[in-house]
């Protein structure tokens, strides 16, 4: 007869093959809960491996398996020649007795701390949520086109090379890294540069590299000058890092460069804030003598140039202008970029080139936040730059970008073209759309998001002289800009039609 624990386990151990679970952990799991429950009681003795296999009609691999998780969780000693034993795992977290401190209190945890704290205006989340099926966003890439399935591949045999534990476990970095060569190599031929790996570090996001980049060269009170109309985040930083910001007039070529000349003075300027190649939001480019001045100003003026080249790899007409940074020989340039933007938002790096002796004290920041990166991620965009697969991606979805971009210039021309006007892009994701009749922007997004669509604020640029938004199309299809441009026409025609007036309000939302 079988014993009662063989009973047991028989009637209460259920599995199956599934992708998700694997068996072992199923049957060990199940164990755990008939142990907690009180059916294996401390010391009980559990069947050994081959009678234990036999009961379940599993392999003894698996059983031997079993008994090893539940060994590690505590739940069983496994004693050799002697046999495998149920153990209570401690209770290893001691409760708190706050005697005098209202005992009733510490059922809920506090909502607000119980010391004082400055909280930070400048940093407030600018982040909307919405539940709208349609939405325009600044121009970001549709993630719906990168490759998951061959990236999966990827990422499955960088994490099984054996060289990759001797990295994570490397306390210091003794020389430079297959990624950094590999990215400069990547930059020198796409960007026209001249750098090797002591000109660049690489980290999650642009947005962190001009956080270290504004802690590393910003004190108090130091001038910034950005565009008139400037991206809302690298403000957000900017001021964060206690920068009093100055704006500069944008046109049709990018940042009036006269004006920083005729306004300021020598020594009064500690940088200048740029997206030469694509101003944000308007995505004009800075022309080439204004960036020849620039750099004039910056070796006169002595003030730093901080080049945000947030879009480089989306040209679809022509070639992209090289950046101001590739031509700066006395080293007044730091220049900010993005890698991987095809690509699913974790395989995506932010990286900084600039003067060795800047990227050294920049590291002395980054190994604070964020010492060692991804190293998974690392590997496979050094191999994906090696073996030229990111040059064929890029080039594929820049395809279907650029089909994107003109069907939506078609579908504004038929919706829009006596309400609004436009220039065609030729490269990002994103047109710049000034509305006239002049409207309300902040009624056209409630009344776009009654009709489904969301419009978020950081995409509204309106201020007595402008009414425009910032129209991002790369995530979108040719259907789903077909509606909704149609949505925005309905949205647009209701808000004209009711005559909302435009109130003084309106231009600080």
């Amino acid at each position: 007869m079988n014993s009662p624990v063989d009973d047991i386990l028989k009637s209460l151990i259920h599995f199956e093959k599934s992708p998700n679970t694997s068996i072992y952990i199923q049957i060990a799991q199940q164990i755990i809960n008939a142990i907690q429950r009180g059916y294996f009681p401390e010391g009980t003795a559990l069947p050994g491996t081959r009678k234990f296999g036999a009961l379940l009609s599993i392999n003894r691999n698996t059983a031997v398996a079993v008994y090893d998780e539940l060994a590690s969780q505590g739940w069983v000693d496994i004693v050799a020649n002697k046999g495998t034993f149920v153990l209570m795992p401690e209770k290893k977290t001691a409760a708190i007795k706050g005697a005098l401190q209202g005992l009733e209190k510490l059922k809920t945890y506090p909502e607000t701390a119980g010391f004082p704290f400055q909280p930070s205006f400048n940093l407030a989340s600018t982040e909307e949520f919405s539940v709208r099926k349609y939405v325009i966003n600044d121009g970001q890439p549709d993630l719906r086109l990168h490759p998951t399935h061959q990236f999966s591949r990827w990422y499955s045999a960088s994490m099984k090379r054996a060289s990759l534990i001797s990295k994570w476990n490397q306390t210091q970095e003794q020389s430079y890294t297959t990624f950094s060569k590999q990215l400069c190599n990547y930059l020198n031929a796409t960007r026209g540069f001249h750098i090797k790996p002591h000109n660049i570090f690489s980290t999650r996001s642009t947005e962190m590299s001009l956080y270290i980049v504004s802690q590393l060269i910003i004190q108090k009170n130091d001038v910034v000058l950005v565009g008139d109309l400037s991206h809302y985040k690298s403000n957000m930083i900017f001021q964060q890092a206690g920068a009093n910001i100055k704006t500069i007039p944008v046109d049709a070529h990018g940042i009036d460069v006269d004006f920083i000349e005729k306004n300021f003075t020598k020594h009064s300027i500690r940088c200048v804030y740029v997206c030469a190649h694509r101003q944000y939001p308007t995505a004009v480019k800075l022309k080439a003598e204004r960036r020849l001045k620039l750099l004039q100003l910056a070796k006169a003026y002595t003030f730093a140039i901080i080049e945000d080249d947030f879009d480089y790899d989306f040209q679809f007409d022509g070639s992209a202008m090289v950046p101001m940074a590739s031509a700066d020989g006395q080293g007044f340039v730091i220049y900010l970029g993005r890698l991987g933007q095809s690509f699913f938002p974790s395989f995506q790096i932010g990286f900084v080139v600039a003067p060795e002796n800047i990227i050294n004290e920049a590291k002395n920041y980054l190994q604070i936040l964020d010492k060692q990166g991804d190293l998974i991620q690392k590997q496979i965009l050094s191999e994906l730059i090696s073996e030229g697969e990111i040059h064929r991606l890029i080039k594929k979805n820049i395809t279907v970008y650029k089909q994107r971009r003109d069907y939506l210039c078609v579908c504004l021309n038929t919706h829009f073209k006596e309400h609004a006007t436009w220039q065609v892009p030729v490269g990002g994701l994103a047109v710049w759309l000034c509305f006239e009749p002049r409207i309300s922007l902040i009624k056209l997004a409630k009344k776009a998001k009654s009709n489904n669509l969301f419009l978020p604020k950081t995409i509204l640029y309106q201020n007595k002289d402008i009414c425009a938004l910032r129209f991002g199309f790369g995530h979108l299809n040719e259907e789903e800009i077909e509606i909704v441009i149609k949505i925005l026409k309905q949205s647009f025609e209701a808000v004209v039609q009711k005559k909302y007036p435009l109130l003084i309000a309106d231009f600080f939302n």
